[in-house]
């Protein structure tokens, strides 16, 4: 039967409905935590939209607790983490559990203070196979420790303007075969139709780099914290950004900026490459009198990389009375079947959980993708993306690559100054 409400009250629906279907759900309690948990206070700290499925979960989880009573403090994204950073760091105002996107996860995962839970009575490595492989490992310290259970994912994709390429006479063939044949359609599109390949240079750069990986390797750091900054992978990526950027193919706008939205709703940026998150938020938010324009396919030259997901942490140092309840909702929100499946129909968080791959969602067309059924897509590259390595000073390495970029794309640095620089930099915090 065909849905006729409008989308906001049918997706807190689906929320709803996952919610109550998670209700009964159930996972033993470890017999070392048998221990009552009448008149208890569970604070999750936690930032949009991932509060709304919280929040939509608690009814489930006050089900099996009745006397529990659970705070959801909610801040924006970048005030979330800083505050998280600020909490670990001094050990007070803890919650008792947090949300963590994958950027910041690796400042957080080493030495700041998120406890360990490969260890008993937690023991999450038995769920490791329940899991997409590469968002279970980037949790995974390098002695094997697993410090946050992963919740969403966001793997990589190219969104194109269907009409854009139609109108400059483009295959989508020619936009994905190769990193130089996309920036060739991208020269075609902007002398056909006028629009821009893309918002800025560096969205080139972002994606390349996480691509050719070894395995065990981070983006920024080996397995030995040495920095691989100087290395073919990031020269590549310098160099396909500076031809773009010379090309004059990049809209030269920043993420999340207005321009950088009024871009899509005009038609004046062709292509998107982000994680499968993005449609959803031109769809819903952005540009959605775009609906219909855009499809979905892989990254070129037969990339696949992930781009943000999120985690479920417990700080080291919260209240120790309190990790059990911490752990019993952390297995609720990623082990349950029905909450993983609402959060994605409700709020296109795409879920970590393997035995949610089998339902028919995947198979539904996409009405913002003309009909394309692109989570089937957003399925597969889910299933081949390999794990990144996590570091402490990823965020550090990333603001000296964006650096050195600027450099060569607005000063004319030479991209082997560029580098070398970033390199001896990025090496010189990697012990801190």
């Amino acid at each position: 039967m065909q849905d006729d409400r409008p989308a906001e009250p049918r997706r807190r629906a689906s929320l709803a409905a996952a919610a109550g279907l998670a209700a009964g759900w159930v996972l033993p309690r470890s017999p070392a935590w048998a221990a009552s948990d009448s008149k208890q206070r569970l604070t999750i700290a936690a930032y949009p939209a991932v509060d709304k499925v919280i929040k939509a979960a608690l009814p489930a989880f006050k089900a099996q607790h009745p006397n529990v009573e659970v705070e959801v403090i909610s801040r924006e994204f970048a005030d979330h983490h800083t505050a998280m950073t600020t909490a670990l760091t001094t050990a007070s105002n803890l919650p008792n559990l947090m949300t963590l996107e994958v950027d910041y996860l690796g400042r957080f995962a080493r030495g700041i203070g998120l406890e360990n839970l490969t260890q008993p009575p937690y023991n999450a490595v038995q769920y490791r196979d329940r899991f997409v492989p590469y968002a279970f490992d980037q949790a995974t310290d390098k002695t094997g420790a697993v410090l946050a259970i992963p919740t969403d994912i966001g793997a990589g994709t190219l969104l194109y303007r269907a009409d854009l390429l139609a109108k400059a006479g483009v295959s989508e063939a020619e936009l994905t075969s190769s990193w130089d044949s996309y920036v060739a359609a991208g020269l075609r599109v902007r002398a056909a139709t006028g629009a821009y390949l893309l918002p800025n240079a560096r969205d080139i750069k972002d994606i390349m780099i996480r691509t050719g990986i070894e395995p065990g390797e981070g983006l920024f750091y080996d397995k030995q914290s040495k920095a691989l900054i100087n290395t073919r992978r990031f020269h590549r990526a310098f160099e396909l950004s500076l031809k773009v950027r010379q090309n004059k193919l990049d809209a030269k706008v920043r993420p999340w900026s207005s321009d950088w939205a009024e871009g899509f709703r005009r038609g004046a940026i062709s292509t998107q490459m982000a994680g499968a998150w993005m449609a959803g938020h031109l769809n819903n938010w952005l540009a959605p009198s775009t609906r219909g324009l855009w499809r979905s396919a892989q990254l070129p030259e037969g990339a696949y990389a992930a781009s943000g997901g999120t985690f479920y942490a417990i700080p080291r140092r919260s209240a120790p009375e309190l990790k059990p309840l911490a752990w019993e909702f952390i297995r609720m929100m990623t082990l349950s079947r029905e909450l993983q499946l609402g959060a994605f129909k409700a709020l296109d968080a795409f879920p970590a959980l393997l035995e949610t791959y089998d339902d028919p969602f995947f198979e539904q067309p996409i009405e913002f993708l003309g009909g394309q059924p692109g989570r089937l897509l957003w399925r597969e590259a889910a299933r081949r993306i390999r794990a990144v390595q996590v570091h402490k000073q990823d965020h550090f390495a990333s603001e000296v690559v964006n650096t050195e970029l600027d450099k060569v794309l607005d000063q004319g640095k030479p991209i082997d100054a560029a580098l070398a620089d970033a390199q001896r930099l990025i090496q010189s915090r990697a012990m801190r």
